[in-house]
């Protein structure tokens, strides 16, 4: 008997989705900082043993959108809920239970397994001591067990610290436990859905998001021109877009220091990722408003469909 499906991994922004997958699928296949939207695709991670085969699907955290680029994002939250077999509905103990209320009645709906993991409990415990009267930990959490029975009462709950990787054992043995019987959907060594230069563009975009401030990050899009690989050897052309030339002269920075910080950093991990040396050439373009030009999402990979 083989068992395979599609464990898709939804949530509000900054809960921890991104670290919950790549501990999932045992790689860094998502970006995770502390920065809220750093995940802008759907992105697939695939475990595979000789009876199983887990698809997990990171998504960008659901949000109320303010421009085009955002709506795409939110689709792309919304179709893991079209085809998901086992849903994972991540939240953490800070985060308001009834946050997005129109997204979660969607979940609320859904008639296959949804396990609902309250992620971040190890931030529940202080070295300070407690307030007379205040409640512990453990009451905290059991709180929030209980508003989200109410709020989903069909789900499994479940407490987690994907950076501690608390409760991700249990989690991988429930999922298993849930699989239906199937063939695998893709072949036994593949990783991931996406390009080698889909990551590139991640790896160069999570240095942005570790290095500049304010609006920067999430007015850049990466896109690799080139990518040519040998035995040993990658040599890679990227371009930084950005929306206006203020923000291209941030990106370079003062005699070019803050690019090449980039472009160093960047390297580094693609090294890391690829074990190949890597020549890396990365250039800072404008493209105008780019996050609300449908022909330009598209053209960036933000089309749903």
């Amino acid at each position: 008997m083989h068992k395979a499906g599609f464990v898709n991994i939804v949530g509000n922004p900054n809960v921890g989705k991104s670290t919950l997958m790549n501990q999932l699928v045992g790689e860094k296949l998502s970006i995770a900082t502390f920065k809220a939207q750093t995940t802008r695709h759907r992105i697939m991670g695939i475990v595979n043993t000789d009876d199983t085969q887990i698809v997990f699907s990171d998504t960008p955290g659901v949000l109320k959108p303010n421009y085009k680029m955002q709506e795409m994002m939110l689709q792309f939250s919304e179709s893991a809920l079209a085809d998901a077999d086992t849903l994972l509905y991540v939240t953490d103990v800070v985060e308001d239970p009834e946050k997005n209320m129109e997204f979660l009645e969607k979940v609320r709906t859904m008639t296959i397994p949804v396990i609902v993991l309250i992620n971040k409990i190890d931030e529940l415990a202080t070295t300070d001591a407690p307030k007379k009267g205040a409640p512990n930990p453990t009451q905290l959490l059991g709180a929030l067990v209980e508003k989200w029975s109410k709020l989903l009462p069909n789900a499994e709950i479940l407490p987690i610290s994907a950076k501690n990787k608390f409760g991700i054992d249990m989690l991988m043995k429930r999922i298993r436990e849930l699989l239906p019987e199937s063939p695998a959907y893709f072949d036994k060594d593949q990783l991931t859905d996406k390009p080698a230069k889909f990551f590139v563009s991640e790896i160069i975009r999570e240095k942005i998001l570790r290095y500049y401030d304010k609006e920067i990050p999430y007015s850049v899009e990466v896109v690799v021109e080139r990518f040519k690989e040998d035995d040993t050897h990658i040599r890679i052309n990227a371009v930084i877009y950005v929306e206006r030339d203020s923000q291209k002269g941030i990106i370079i920075g003062h005699q070019g220091v803050a690019l090449k910080k980039v472009s160093t950093e960047a390297r580094k991990s693609l090294e890391k990722f690829f074990d190949k040396k890597i020549f890396l050439e990365i250039f800072v373009k404008v493209d105008k408003d780019w996050r609300n030009s449908d022909r330009e999402l598209t053209h960036f990979g933000y089309n749903p469909q």
